[in-house]
């Protein structure tokens, strides 16, 4: 009795690890009421998307910055450097968007507003370069891009073994079957409820979380200073990142 109450008990614990993921993930998150509104209409639109994948995902990735093959870049955190490989080889849209978001500045000031110790370090809140910005709201923003207007958002990419192509705009696909899985030090993308609502916030794993395969987006790994991501506080700011390798293969 004890073991399965101890079974029972850890998989609650992932659950709940992994709902404060979703619900943190962007602005169409439940939680936040302000955002009811677009939330509202960025689930009419997620809806007619899963309608027509193959179209909507086709008309996403040709408006989507793409990354063809990998790059590498560096976060500036609490005076150390965090080196990161992406992977566009494998998630072209998720890692294009990481990149491009990189090239324009967008995550220099940024603030870690969730960390979890065994589970992610999450940031990449837009809101967060403004220090009066309420702090419980942190989690709630994404990108806006400034030629449309409109907050960019993703279609969730996970590639399974054997495809030659990313899934898209599909979540709870087998974990077993990921390519690019949650191992320690990898870097994905937070979202809402809905698959395609990704826009700018992310996370590193700070474990082996194989409970979150095959429903967000990995797109990446941190190959030099993990130490640096291990003493990461909520509260603590990227000074700056920037691409280091690989620009080239960013096609707009």
């Amino acid at each position: 009795m004890t073991k399965n109450n101890n079974e029972w008990l850890m998989k609650m614990f992932s659950l709940l690890l992994a709902s404060s993921l979703v619900l943190g993930g962007c602005a169409t998150s439940a939680t936040n009421i302000s955002q009811a509104s677009s939330s509202s209409d960025n689930l009419a639109t997620n809806q007619s998307q899963l309608a027509s994948a193959k179209n909507s995902n086709k008309i996403m990735d040709n408006n989507l910055p793409q990354l063809e093959g990998m790059a590498k870049v560096e976060l500036q955190v609490n005076g150390s450097p965090i080196l990161i490989e992406i992977n566009g080889t494998e998630a072209p849209t998720t890692a294009g968007n990481f990149v491009d978001l990189v090239d324009q500045g967008v995550y220099d000031g940024l603030v870690f507003h969730r960390v979890i110790p065994g589970f992610v370090a999450q940031g990449g809140d837009p809101q967060g370069k403004d220090p009066n910005f309420p702090e419980q709201r942190l989690g709630t923003g994404g990108f806006t891009d400034p030629e449309t207007g409109k907050e960019r958002r993703i279609p969730l990419e996970i590639k399974l073994d054997g495809d030659d192509q990313p899934t898209y705009s599909k979540a709870k696909l087998p974990g077993s079957s990921v390519v690019l899985k949650h191992d320690r030090g990898v870097i994905a993308m937070a979202r809402s409820g809905m698959p395609d609502s990704a826009s700018s916030q992310f996370y590193i794993a700070l474990d082996d979380l194989p409970s979150l395969d095959g429903d967000y987006a990995v797109f990446g790994k941190v190959i030099e200073g993990m130490d640096v991501v291990d003493g990461i506080k909520q509260g603590d700011r990227i000074s700056t990142v920037k691409v280091v390798e690989g620009l080239e293969n960013l096609k707009k």
